[in-house]
């Protein structure tokens, strides 16, 4: 399983790739592969859901906040595969944003 530390450095050593579909969801959201770095290389990122069974590999879902404030999801796998990014919203998850809804 991949760490924090270890995706923060894939991810400023620009070893980081997105699928399709991670670029088809931030198209829609308006989300620039800037903010995605920014996010998750910040002092607020965090790992806040580890995936060990995934369909492809392992991955984890990381918290970050962007030097403007907007908070994302970052989707990756071990190897740095940007799998999906989203803002969270109050539906699914609590006012944190970092503990889903039950």
């Amino acid at each position: 399983m991949i760490s924090l530390n270890g995706l923060k450095e894939i991810i400023k050593d620009n070893k980081h790739c997105y699928t399709i579909h991670a670029q088809e969801q931030m198209a829609l959201r308006y989300i620039r592969n800037s903010e995605v770095i920014e996010a998750v290389t910040s002092k607020t990122a965090e790992i806040i859901e580890k995936y060990s069974d995934d369909k492809y590999s392992p991955s984890c879902l990381t918290y970050g906040v962007t030097a403007e404030g907007r908070i994302l999801h970052v989707l990756s796998n071990c190897q740095g595969v940007i799998i999906t990014v989203y803002e969270p919203n109050l539906t699914k998850w609590c006012e944190d944003m970092k503990t889903r809804r039950l």
